[in-house]
């Protein structure tokens, strides 16, 4: 599937006698912004702009390139516990790994994701890009709220969940979700916990 500026290419190589034309499924709107400026701006990516400054992610997302970001909003940021996301935001490794684990190392618009895509973030974790319908998907849950906000330096998708990455959980939290959790609970049963996490 071709893109242009998100954009679905239709019909390619319709040769003319001055040049060729190519048909796609939408006007093409002037693009300006990077991807920085964009989150600058954006009153519901406020906490992502505070944490993308404090782990000096700045200069990468205003930078040439073709980035996919996936956005968290506020509400995203919202949604994990305060104390979890305190220890993140305090510092400054797993805050680096989770950022990074939502930049693709390409610009994908929704229009070219198709079932079953497996993209590489920055951080070198993988991401399952889907769809459901018209949903889009990641790691097979719908939790795109915005897609195909263009930047100069590609691509941003808004999401409502954070996606936290094993590198940025404690042990205890990387425990709870596996086969491991009984064990975790006797650790803590033996006032061992503070261990974990």
């Amino acid at each position: 599937i071709v893109t242009v500026n998100c954009a679905r290419l239709l019909k390619a190589d319709h040769h003319a006698t001055n040049g060729v034309v190519h048909v796609i499924d939408k006007v093409i709107a002037t693009t300006t912004n990077t991807i920085q400026q964009i989150i600058e701006t954006e009153d519901s990516l406020e906490t992502l702009r505070a944490a993308v400054a404090a782990s000096d992610l700045n200069s990468l997302l205003e930078s040439e390139g073709q980035y996919t970001l996936l956005a968290p909003t506020n509400e995203a940021f919202e949604k994990i516990p305060r104390e979890t996301l305190n220890r993140i935001l305090g510092d400054p490794e797993a805050l680096r790994d989770l950022l990074n684990h939502h930049i693709l190392k390409s610009a994908m618009c929704a229009e070219a994701i198709i079932a079953g895509l497996t993209m590489e973030t920055l951080e070198g974790t993988t991401l399952d890009v889907g769809c459901s319908g018209e949903e889009l998907t990641l790691n097979g849950k719908p939790i795109i709220a915005n897609k195909d906000v263009l930047a100069t330096n590609g691509v941003v998708h808004f999401v409502n969940e954070l996606l936290i990455p094993d590198s940025a959980k404690t042990l205890f939290e990387l425990a709870q979700e596996s086969e491991v959790s009984k064990s975790t609970d006797l650790f803590r049963q033996a006032g061992l916990s503070s261990h974990l996490t």
